[in-house]
């Protein structure tokens, strides 16, 4: 009886965290994603071509490139910024939202015509161009949105982003019924995006009270430059093994790679996406309380302790049995490469919780030199692991992820904590 009261007043504990909390709600609003987006796909599949398939994997890439152009730093600086100059960083960060955005649109539709000309089909410009209208509605509500981030009220973004998930993956699959190939992912995010305004409007009073200024964007952009770079380095990442892997061993063995991949770190990377979202603010709310602040960042790591390890062993060991049930009996090759990706996931969020406890005290560039450094380590692994096919590539990408992200988690500890001087 006594071990099940302490039980309870722990997770009284952990459900008091405020990290937790917010952890809870991105959580939910990634789960609901992913369920939403695994039926659209039954839906989907049944109505579009394979050169619809297609056209939509072109949109859907170039637009993530272009998203990475999105993180130079605006937000992270205004939850990163101290009280007395938030409403004119807030001011100036607005305005360069809209530049930044507004470019980011015209540069996509420009990018649009040698992506149509590299892939040999017309049809890929248009959408590609309308997709990047989303671009341009973004900016009205974006500061509004990462206020309510600083003030650690994720309740109000996971709502937004389910409901947006639900509209959107509902328009996709009517969109595909009636015929609409291609656009039935195009159409969805920029008829949905919408809401975030009405909604991020109605939560935060903050409005835009001053004219075009410029000041603070030479502050914003030194700061923002390392996100920027660790973003691309992190995109680059993401991709590289596909590309090594389609390029020197073939597209069938790619697909049972990226099957793999996928299947192995779907869910894992809603968690780490989850806790990147959530623990920048967590930890600079207690920045210029050292006690409290060095408490927070090892109780988060303990958090993502406590979900993170056990997920990813239950479901590296559950593969054989699973694979075979749920996804069929064709993707038996690919068990082992999702259990070494699975277990590849484990150290991730401890190395990502690292990067933001430097970004919380004005370090991104130290995290930037952190993702140049491994970088090239993982390109030199997968490198190495190619010699062994497929099962190389993915014990290169677990040993790599096993062995170098706890030293950088070590390392970034010990060099905020042991010098006082940096908070």
């Amino acid at each position: 009886m006594n071990l099940l009261q302490k039980l309870i007043t722990e997770i009284k504990k952990k459900q008091s965290n405020q990290f937790v909390r917010n952890l809870s709600w991105l959580s939910i609003s990634e789960i609901v994603f992913r369920f939403m987006r695994l039926g659209l796909v039954v839906i989907v599949a049944r109505f579009l071509t394979p050169y619809d398939y297609g056209l939509a994997a072109i949109v859907m890439t170039v637009r993530e490139f272009t998203m990475t152009f999105v993180q130079v730093g605006i937000a992270a600086k205004i939850i990163q910024a101290e009280e007395q100059e938030l409403e004119a960083l807030c001011n100036s960060g607005y305005w360069l939202n809209w530049v930044v955005f507004s470019s980011l649109f015209i540069i996509q539709c420009i990018v649009a015509f040698p992506v149509a000309w590299f892939y040999k089909t017309q049809d890929i410009i248009l959408p590609i161009c309308v997709s990047a209208i989303a671009f341009i509605i973004w900016p009205v509500s974006l500061m509004q949105k990462t206020l309510i981030q600083r003030e650690n009220r994720f309740k109000i973004i996971a709502l937004t982003d389910s409901t947006q998930n639900i509209i959107g993956a509902t328009l996709s699959a009517v969109l595909a019924c009636l015929g609409m190939g291609v656009w039935s992912f195009v159409l969805p995010s920029i008829l949905a995006s919408p809401l975030e305004i009405f909604i991020y409007y109605k939560y935060h009073s903050w409005r835009p009270r001053h004219r075009f200024t410029t000041k603070y964007w030479g502050e914003i952009f030194n700061f923002g430059k390392n996100i920027l770079g660790v973003n691309l380095l992190r995109t680059l990442r993401n991709n590289l093994d596909y590309l090594i892997v389609g390029h020197f061993i073939g597209v069938k063995e790619l697909g049972i790679y990226f099957f793999g991949f996928n299947a192995g770190l779907g869910i894992s990377l809603s968690i780490i996406n989850s806790i990147n979202a959530a623990i920048l603010p967590h930890l600079c709310a207690t920045r210029n309380e050292w006690v409290e602040f060095k408490k927070s960042f090892f109780g988060s790591l303990k958090v993502i302790a406590y979900i993170i390890i056990p997920f990813a062993l239950i479901q590296s060991s559950l593969a054989p049995y699973y694979v075979p049930i749920v996804f069929g009996q064709k993707w038996i090759p690919a068990i082992h490469i999702l259990m070494l990706i699975c277990l590849s996931a484990i150290p991730r969020p401890f190395a990502d919780a690292a990067s933001q406890l430097l970004v919380a005290i004005g370090k991104p560039q130290l995290d930037l030199y952190w993702h140049v450094i491994f970088t090239v380590i993982f390109t030199v692994a997968l490198l190495i692991g190619i010699q062994w096919n497929i099962i190389g590539v993915a014990t290169s990408v677990l040993l790599a992820h096993a062995i170098f992200l706890p030293l950088f988690t070590i390392w970034a500890s010990n060099y905020v904590f042991n010098k006082t001087k940096h908070l």
